[in-house]
C-alpha cells in the first residue's frame, strides 16, 4: 500500500505485504499491534483485527479480515473495531472480505489460523505486559466442541456443566483431565487432545501429567477419583432432556434491505433476488436469518460503508438476534459463493487466461447460455503438518490387518478398508496421525473392524494421535498430500468383499490389467496426485479432466479441451507409476478414433 486515505489509520501502513497473519487490537481508543509471540491469545475485554494474507502463485496478495470481540469488550471498543476493519479493507484496495467474530462464535476459517485453537483469557490486552498477573494457578473447566474447528470455551467449573456429549478439558496447577463424554465423536477426542497438549507446552511448560477420564468408567481407577474430588465425588450425570435440543432456524426466509446515508433500512427485494437489485452507489443488508451480510457498492465512501455496518448491528440488537449471527462484509466484486448463491442466475465470471486448442467450441455454448467463461485462477495449498514423514498401511481382511509392502502402499481398491499411519516431526517429538479410509464399495463389516483395528493401534502408541475418517471420493486435501501419489482401483481383495460377490451372483469388476479400464488424472503437483478408476463408457469423461484408457492391447491417453497444461504433465507422471512399461496413443477431445470409442462401449 503505497498511498493512504486521511481516513486510514496509519497503523495500517505497510499491512497486507507479507504473507501470514497481522493482529491489531484496540487499546484506549488507538490501534496496538499485537507481537507474533501472543498471536492465539485473546482477551475477553478487547477487540482486535485480524488481517490473514496469502500469496497466490500469479504473486497477487488474497486478504480476509477478521474483527474479534470479546464477551466482555466495551461497546465503544467494539464499534471502533468494526470502523478499522473497514479502514484497513480500503487501505488493501476494497477487495477484502470482512467478518464480525464473536468470541464463542468464530468462524471455521477464523479458528483456522489458530492451531490448534484459542482459549480467550479473562481480562483486557496490555501493551505494556502482554499477559495477566496472578501467583496462584486458576482451576479451569473448558468444553471443546467441532470435529475440525476446535471451539474451546470456559464453562463455570461446577458438576453441572458436565455431559455425555461433549469433550471436557479440567485444568489444575499438577494435572490435566480430559472427561470424554460417551456420546462425544472420535474427531471430537482427538481434536481435544490436541488442545491437552497445547495447554500442557504453553501454561505448564510441559511439565504436567496428562489423565483420560472416559463417562461411566470409573472403578479403581485412580485417576478418575481424583478428578470427582474436585467436584466434591462421584455423581452420575444426568441426561439430556428433549427441551435441550435446540431446533433448527428456518433458513427458507431471504431479506434484502437498502441502507440508505441515515442508516435507516428499506426492504428492497425477498426471496426471489437478483444482482440487478444491487446499485453499485449504495450499500444493502442480505438478511438469511442465520447469517447476515453487508454489502457495498464499488463508488461508496468509507464514511456510507461505516454507516451500513452500524445500521446492521443496530438492527440486530433490536431484534435480539446480535449474538450467534454471522456477520459478513463484502465490496462490489468480491462477493463470497454462499452470498452469490442467494441471487438468481449471478453473472459468472471468471479471471481471464488464453485457451488452448479446442477450447473456443466449448466457450462458444456457455456463451449461448449467457455465461462470460474463463479460466479459474489457480490458488496455493498449503499442508497443515509436515508431509516428509513416514507412511504405514494396513488392509482390513475381517479380523486380520495386512501391512502392504512399501509398493503398494498407495493402491488402495474401493471395496476394500485401510488404516494409515503417518508418522511427521512435531515439536521435540514424533507425532502420528492416523486415517481409516473405507472404501465406497466395502462390506459394513469390514468398515466396523477397521474402526476397531485403527483404536487398537492408537492404544499401542505413544503421545497424542491423532484419528480421522475418510471416505472414498471425499478425502480431504491432507490425506492426498500424505500419500502424495494414490492410485484408487475398482473391486477389492477382503475375504467379506468376495463372498458378497460370491452370493449376489454378480461379475467381480476388480481391477485386472488384461482387462479394460479407465482412469481419471486428477492432483495438483507431483506430489499430490490421483488416479482414480471410474466406469469405462464414455459418459465418464469430463472435458476439465486428462484420462488413461487401458484396453488389454493399446492403452490410449486422453485429454480433455478444458484441462489445464499442468495435468498433461501429471498424465505422463502417472503412466509411469500404474506401467512404466506402457507405450500409449495420445489423443484430444473431438479427435478420438473408432477403436477408443468401441472400448467405452461405443
Amino acid at each position: 500500500m503505497s498511498i493512504f486515505d486521511k481516513d486510514i489509520d496509519s497503523a495500517f501502513q505497510g499491512a497486507g505485504v507479507k504473507p501470514g497473519l497481522e493482529i491489531w487490537c484496540i487499546e484506549n481508543l488507538q490501534l496496538v499491534p499485537v507481537p507474533k509471540s501472543s498471536h492465539g491469545k485473546f482477551y475477553s475485554g478487547s477487540a482486535y483485527i485480524v488481517l490473514n494474507t496469502v500469496l497466490l502463485k500469479t504473486g497477487t496478495p488474497q486478504h480476509d479480515v477478521h474483527y474479534w470481540l470479546g464477551n466482555d469488550a466495551k461497546e465503544v471498543d467494539s464499534a471502533l473495531a468494526s470502523d478499522k476493519a473497514l479502514e484497513l479493507d480500503a487501505a488493501l484496495g476494497s477487495h477484502a472480505v470482512q467478518y464480525r467474530e464473536v468470541q464463542g462464535l468464530e468462524t471455521e476459517k477464523f479458528l483456522s489460523y489458530f492451531k490448534p485453537c484459542i482459549i480467550p483469557i479473562e481480562g483486557i490486552f496490555s501493551s505494556g505486559t502482554g499477559h495477566l498477573n496472578g501467583e496462584t494457578y486458576q482451576v479451569s473447566l473448558l468444553t471443546c466442541k467441532g470435529d475440525h474447528a476446535v471451539y474451546v470455551k470456559e464453562v463455570p467449573f461446577s458438576r453441572s456443566s458436565l455431559n455425555h456429549n461433549d469433550v471436557f478439558i479440567l485444568d489444575t496447577a499438577s494435572k490435566i483431565f480430559l472427561f470424554c463424554g460417551c456420546n462425544s465423536s472420535i474427531q471430537e477426542r482427538a481434536k481435544a487432545l490436541e488442545v491437552v497438549q497445547y495447554i500442557q507446552e504453553n501454561k505448564h511448560c510441559g511439565n504436567c501429567e496428562v489423565a483420560t477420564i472416559e463417562d461411566g468408567k470409573l472403578v479403581a481407577d485412580p485417576d478418575a477419583g481424583e478428578f470427582w474430588g474436585f467436584f466434591g465425588g462421584y455423581a452420575p450425570i444426568p441426561r439430556d432432556s428433549p427441551s435441550a435440543v435446540q431446533k433448527q432456524p428456518d433458513n427458507s426466509s431471504v431479506k434484502l434491505f437498502w441502507i440508505n446515508s441515515q442508516g435507516k433500512l428499506c426492504q428492497s427485494g425477498t426471496d426471489s433476488l437478483n444482482k440487478e437489485m444491487l446499485n453499485t452507489n449504495k450499500c444493502y443488508m442480505l438478511d438469511c436469518d442465520t447469517e447476515i451480510f453487508v454489502w457495498m457498492g464499488r463508488n461508496t465512501s468509507i464514511t456510507e460503508r461505516k454507516t451500513s455496518i452500524t445500521a446492521t448491528e443496530d438492527f440486530l440488537k433490536s431484534q435480539g438476534r446480535s449474538t450467534g449471527i454471522h456477520l459478513t462484509c463484502l465490496t462490489d466484486g468480491s462477493e463470497t459463493a454462499l452470498f452469490r448463491s442467494y441471487f438468481y442466475n449471478w453473472p459468472q465470471i471468471m479471471e481471464a487466461k488464453l485457451y488452448e486448442e479446442g477450447r473456443e467450441k466449448v466457450a462458444a455454448i456457455f456463451k449461448q447460455q449467457g455465461f462470460d467463461v474463463k479460466e479459474l485462477p489457480e490458488e496455493d495449498c498449503q499442508p497443515f503438518i509436515d508431509c516428509s514423514g513416514t507412511l504405514k498401511v494396513w488392509r482390513v481382511n475381517g479380523d486380520e490387518l495386512l501391512l502392504l509392502p512399501v509398493l503398494e502402499m498407495t493402491k488402495l481398491f474401493s471395496g476394500d478398508c485401510y488404516i494409515v499411519q503417518y508418522t511427521y516431526p512435531g515439536n521435540g517429538r514424533d507425532e502420528n496421525l492416523f486415517y481409516a479410509w473405507l472404501g465406497c464399495g466395502s462390506v459394513m463389516e469390514d468398515r466396523v473392524d477397521a474402526i476397531s483395528h485403527m483404536n487398537t493401534l492408537v492404544g499401542s502408541t505413544k503421545g497424542h494421535p491423532v484419528l480421522a475418517q475418510v471416505v472414498d471420493g471425499k478425502e480431504p486435501l491432507q490425506f492426498f498430500m500424505i500419500l502424495k501419489t494414490l492410485i484408487i482401483f475398482k473391486g477389492g481383495n477382503s475375504k467379506r468383499y468376495k463372498k458378497i460377490i460370491e452370493e449376489k451372483g454378480v461379475a467381480d469388476e476388480t481391477y485386472d490389467e488384461k482387462k479394460t479400464a479407465l482412469f481419471r488424472v486428477q492432483g495438483t503437483s507431483p506430489n499430490n496426485m490421483q488416479a482414480i478408476q471410474v466406469d469405462q463408457v464414455s459418459s465418464s469423461l469430463n472435458s476439465s479432466y486428462c484420462y488413461i484408457l487401458q484396453t488389454g492391447t493399446s492403452i490410449f491417453t486422453w485429454i480433455g479441451n478444458l484441462s489445464l497444461t499442468r495435468a498433461h504433465d501429471l498424465l505422463d507422471r502417472m503412466l509411469d507409476v500404474i506401467n512404466p512399461t506402457w507405450q500409449p496413443v495420445s489423443v484430444r477431445e473431438g479427435s478420438e478414433p473408432d477403436v477408443f470409442w468401441n472400448a467405452l462401449g461405443g
